[in-house]
């Protein structure tokens, strides 16, 4: 391809990106396929000679687009909503056009420092001590692992089978992580939770008091800043204390949540998590950066290097202190250039932008909280922490079940689901930039409507 065509072909794909951002909203958010479909719409084979651009991109547009469920759209609202933001999505097409490879410093220095330098900055701005080292990951699910790798690590030679601890509310990533190190599933207990759904600490106790006594090796807890549930927070003071007094690594997982810590007067959030060893928290779920991008902070860098530093010859370099090699931080060797897009956000919207957005978030959290409350034939299921609202029809399973598909096939929104206590629950998550006051009256409206209807 010519620089000419390039720059024809980038100008129309950058035309398409802006159109389809400003007019998001007219897509269905859920998409309205069936199984099979698009693999039935393409050739079972590649072509053998290449074809142009144009027949390409009319492609995407009339093949792929269709097929997607739009998860920058204003009104998906399900799971943990995430938002990739112009300036990122721009860092992105950068990352792409410069296509390196950061697995050393050396291999392009750039890369590693401006992942150090923005992950300091995010550092100072979730008010995590100076001492923690920070390394990104792709995912949450990666983070959690190297998290428990490098507990592992810790507790040395141990004197009986490791034991792994969190709530029942954590995500499953912990117990995926627990599973790829080696740690058998009998030995990862889910402590119970109370009322608010938030780890009791003294069953936590209780859990690794009797597993010392029976000759098992407790060796890692892991507190929770938003759970996927319901967004619960969990007592990581006191669980850091109790790991504490038996040696114990502790993680974080502010994935979600965290992001809250950089609003005015939300600052002492993450207050207790300076004391655990890890914490993982993803911008891309709440900071406005397209996936994937997980911000991994530990204060014991030196514990998760001896767990995944191995050197062969041909990636030894000249050591220099100032040289961080990334490579010796975790499993993977090659590294995409991630930290741009988190950088890009960063600068565009400063931290009193993005807090904004968080705290309006949070405020239209509330807000629909307040409609659900308000008609008796709702129910708001658990407390409003961050920007996510679990909430029932009171009705059976069933209604709720049919209620959310039916609502989701309207192509109006996009909600998910839990269930607590026996019982399913309707789970709304606020997430992107754009999702406005008006945005969840048309939703509010529809559940309303569905519910009069009968589901």
């Amino acid at each position: 391809m010519s620089p000419e065509e390039f720059r024809q072909f980038g100008h129309q794909t950058v035309d398409w990106m802006a159109d389809y951002l400003a007019g998001i909203r007219e897509y269905p958010v859920l998409a309205q396929v069936e199984p099979g479909d698009l693999t039935a719409a393409l050739p079972a084979s590649a072509p053998e000679t290449g074809e142009p651009m144009e027949r390409i991109l009319e492609d995407f547009r009339r093949l792929i687009v269709p097929g997607i469920t739009h998860w920058n759209h204003p009104r998906f609202l399900g799971y943990f909503a995430i938002s990739g933001s112009p300036p990122g999505i721009l860092a992105e097409m950068l990352v792409a056009a410069l296509n390196v490879n950061g697995m050393l410093w050396k291999s392009s220095p750039a890369v590693t420092e401006l992942e150090q330098a923005a992950l300091g900055w995010l550092r100072q701005w979730l008010g995590l001590p100076d001492e923690f080292f920070g390394v990104i990951y792709d995912t949450a699910s990666t983070s959690t692992m190297h998290a428990v790798a490098a507990a592992r690590e810790m507790a040395g030679s141990p004197r009986g089978p490791l034991t792994l601890y969190c709530s029942e509310h954590a995500h499953s990533s912990v117990d995926k992580a627990a599973l790829t190190i080696g740690i058998a599933k009998a030995n990862i207990r889910k402590i119970p939770a109370d009322g608010e759904f938030r780890l009791i600490p003294r069953a936590l106790a209780e859990a690794v008091e009797a597993d010392s006594r029976a000759g098992l090796h407790p060796f890692c807890a892991v507190a929770t800043v938003g759970t996927t549930a319901t967004a619960s927070v969990d007592p990581v003071a006191d669980v850091v204390e109790i790991a504490e007094k038996h040696g114990m690594w502790v993680h974080v997982d502010a994935a979600y949540g965290g992001a809250a810590a950089i609003v005015p007067g939300r600052r002492d959030l993450l207050a207790a998590a300076g004391r655990a060893h890890s914490l993982v928290m993803n911008p891309h779920k709440w900071l406005l950066t397209p996936v994937d991008l997980s911000a991994f902070y530990t204060r014991r860098p030196d514990v998760l290097r001896a767990a995944f530093s191995l050197i062969p010859e041909y990636l030894r370099t000249r050591e220099d202190p100032r040289a961080v090699n990334l490579m010796d931080y975790g499993m993977q060797l090659g590294r995409r250039f991630r930290a741009l897009k988190l950088w890009f956000v960063m600068r565009y919207y400063g931290r009193e932008g993005l807090a904004a957005i968080v705290a309006e978030h949070c405020r239209l959290a509330l807000l629909f909280a307040g409609w659900v409350r308000a008609d008796a034939r709702f129910q708001v299921c658990a407390p409003v922490h961050f920007s996510l609202v679990c909430f029932r029809y009171r009705g059976s399973n069933q209604e709720n079940q049919r209620l959310l598909d039916r609502l989701n096939a309207s192509g109006l929104a996009l909600l998910s689901h839990t269930v607590l206590n026996g019982e399913f629950v309707l789970r709304l998550a606020i997430g992107n930039w754009r999702t406005s006051e008006d945005d969840l009256r048309l939703v509010w409206d529809k559940i309303r409507e569905l519910a009069s209807a009968g589901g």
